[in-house]
């Protein structure tokens, strides 16, 4: 049986494509297990250091409920075509988006009767301005890459066809970096929301301290001086 996770290693890049395009990509359990086996070998091999997801067929995905597998190291969406209901939610669990022009967004539940509860009500009104994340979240309607990007939720727009290529370029900038900083980077950014102030600086050390103590750092202070 062909995959519906097609998992691609370029360097210390893995690339992970949804891969259902019969159905615009839409979800199975065989396609959730898959994503899971996917990331979970991206966690666990040391060689590599970003994660790509996108989708096949000229569409991201409409609908997955991957809830809070997307941990660990950085990941990047490249969005062609729709990115819907479970798909825009796992865009959302992703650190970074590059979105073609024409991609379109949405988390159209509500208009289903039911809501979004993998991830999309709990991070999108943190990713976008509180009113334009309930217009979203209220009336179920798409909304498109350049709005996205216009408030903040797309980092880079692209034409159509492109937004692959120009994810590799961005991974790539990525996982030049140290591993052990970007994976420290990342889980402060994340955890550090809740902290209270007076703690932030001592729970931070407890992360970024054995960063500096690593053979990386060491290799980059040389390499700065240098």
């Amino acid at each position: 049986m062909t995959s519906t996770v097609l998992v691609e290693v370029r360097g210390n890049v893995q690339i992970m494509t949804l891969s259902n395009p019969e159905a615009r990509n839409a979800a199975t359990l065989e396609m959730a297990e898959a994503m899971v086996a996917a990331l979970d070998a991206l966690d666990n091999n040391p060689a590599l250091q970003v994660g790509i997801v996108t989708g096949a067929g000229g569409t991201f995905c409409a609908g997955m409920d991957l809830k809070g597998f997307l941990q660990g190291k950085p990941l990047i969406a490249a969005v062609e075509g729709y990115a819907l209901a479970g798909g825009f939610e796992l865009v959302l669990a992703c650190d970074l988006i590059v979105a073609a022009r024409t991609a379109k967004f949405g988390l159209p539940e509500v208009k289903r009767g039911l809501a979004a509860s993998a991830g999309g009500l709990l991070r999108l009104p943190k990713r976008l301005p509180y009113h334009i994340a309930m217009e979203c979240i209220l009336t179920g309607d798409m909304f498109g890459a350049e709005r996205a990007h216009a408030h903040g939720l797309v980092n880079r727009l692209v034409e159509p066809g492109q937004a692959l290529d120009a994810v590799l370029e961005l991974a790539q900038a990525v996982a030049a970096n140290g591993p052990l900083a970007l994976i420290a980077s990342k889980r402060v950014a994340q955890e550090s929301a809740d902290w209270p102030q007076a703690e932030m600086f001592e729970r931070q050390a407890v992360i970024t301290t054995p960063v500096f103590a690593s053979q990386d750092a060491r290799e980059g202070a040389t390499a700065f001086a240098e």
